[in-house]
């Protein structure tokens, strides 16, 4: 399953929750619920089209996709909202130095035991993201020290990897995707699934949405936009496999960092624009030939 739609809808759910606090005046922690809310809702009617209509994931999220560009800029009327300073404390806080290392070591430690008790490319995966922690905290902490939306996607990356791994929804999605006659053999309900993975999907839109609204301080008309290719080649790269089945949340957290230092490392050497769509298309290519390739040889 890919949802395409995921960039328009995180942009929308941001105008949304910017608008109930900057313009109807409702306190911060329940404009941002509303954002969560409506995003699951939405996620979940997607879910319903695609599990019990049988229409293809495809349609469903191309023409939400549309549908949800079409009604940010309806919503914003073309003007950019600014949402009110208290807003801007989720995507616009620092954690104090000494927090940072000391948040950095635990991760390490944490993602150091989990590879110990697993084997290959999971292995491999977590003592890379335990390098890449300490690796990255030095980096933040000689800025202003560790934004707090890293520390919300760390948090949700491991929750949702407690999920899939340890819970019969995620072993369920995985038996799903991997085989889907066999899932519905084994009494999987497998529409039920759908419906609340794409319910789970909407909601991730909502955080993404006042998470990237209180990031850059404002709700555009294009937010959000193609955010979703950067998504499913973040997947692919992390080594999530399109025939389903196969992936996990720290690969694809492990691949959405390669293709957010490729772009900010082409902007820091000044490279022409039209060369960051030509390396990444390339980039999700080569990530997809080479699951292909790994698919034949087992």
């Amino acid at each position: 399953q890919i949802d395409l739609s995921v960039g328009a809808l995180s942009g929308l759910m941001g105008a949304v929750s910017t608008m109930a606090a900057a313009r109807l005046g409702w306190p911060l922690p329940l404009a941002v619920v509303l954002a969560l809310a409506a995003g699951a809702t939405i996620g979940s009617i997607q879910g319903s089209l695609i599990a019990w209509l049988r229409i293809p994931p495809v349609i469903v999220t191309l023409g939400g996709m549309l549908l949800f560009q079409g009604a940010l800029l309806g919503l914003t009327r073309g003007v950019t909202l600014v949402p009110p300073p208290g807003y801007l404390a989720v995507g616009q806080t620092y954690l104090p130095e000494a927090l940072g290392w000391t948040a950095a070591a635990l991760a390490a430690a944490a993602f150091g035991f989990a590879a110990l008790r697993t084997q290959g490319q999971a292995r491999a995966q977590r003592l890379t993201l335990a390098l890449l922690a300490l690796a990255a905290t030095g980096v933040m902490n000689a800025y202003h020290g560790i934004p707090a939306p890293v520390l919300l996607v760390l948090a949700i990356a491991s929750l949702l990897s407690l999920i899939a791994n340890r819970t019969p929804f995620g072993r369920h999605l995985y038996a799903v995707g991997g085989n889907r006659e066999a899932a519905f053999y084994s009494g999987i309900p497998i529409e039920r699934r759908i419906v609340g993975v794409f319910t789970l999907m909407g909601l991730l839109c909502g955080i993404a949405g006042v998470v990237l609204t209180a990031r850059v301080g404002a709700a555009t008309t294009d937010a959000g936009r193609m955010m979703e290719l950067d998504a499913i080649a973040a997947a692919v790269i992390g080594g999530t496999s399109l025939l389903g089945g196969r992936g996990s949340v720290w690969g694809a957290l492990l691949g959405a960092m390669v293709m957010a230092s490729l772009d900010n490392g082409m902007s820091l050497l000044d490279t022409e624009a039209f060369w960051q769509p030509i390396l990444k298309g390339g980039i999700l290519v080569a990530a997809v030939a080479a699951d292909m390739a790994g698919r034949r040889r087992e």
